[in-house]
């Protein structure tokens, strides 16, 4: 699996849940979709935690990175229901960071023929 993070606030009047709704709404028809394989949800507990890295934390899992590419794809269409789920989305949130992230050790990694 690799998991694509995404670390972010909310703008400034944004309701919380409303936009857990709507993010709920958009990664279920990708899920659906068959271009994800999961996702979650996660918000700071306490005030502990980097604060450049925001209040919310999503986790987006997927098979391969050709399954991420798909997801890419389907939202860059910019068209359809597709826009629309992600509009009420992507428009709710401001610094976002994003990282990637694999399994380790990896599933298909041998040891012993190590060159190195």
């Amino acid at each position: 699996m690799d998991i694509y993070h995404g670390f972010f606030d909310l703008k400034t009047g944004e309701n919380d849940l409303k936009f857990a709704e709507n993010l709920g709404k958009f990664l279920n028809f990708l899920a659906q979709e068959g271009k994800i394989a999961s996702w979650r949800l996660l918000r700071r507990k306490l005030g502990l935690g980097p604060s450049e890295l925001g209040e919310f934390h999503i986790m987006i899992e997927v098979e391969n990175l050709a399954q991420l590419d798909e997801a890419f794809s389907m939202a860059a269409s910019r068209s359809g229901k597709t826009e629309k789920l992600h509009f009420d989305v992507n428009s709710k949130i401001r610094e976002v960071k994003f990282a990637l992230y694999r399994d380790f050790p990896d599933p298909i990694r041998k040891t012993g023929e190590e060159l190195f």
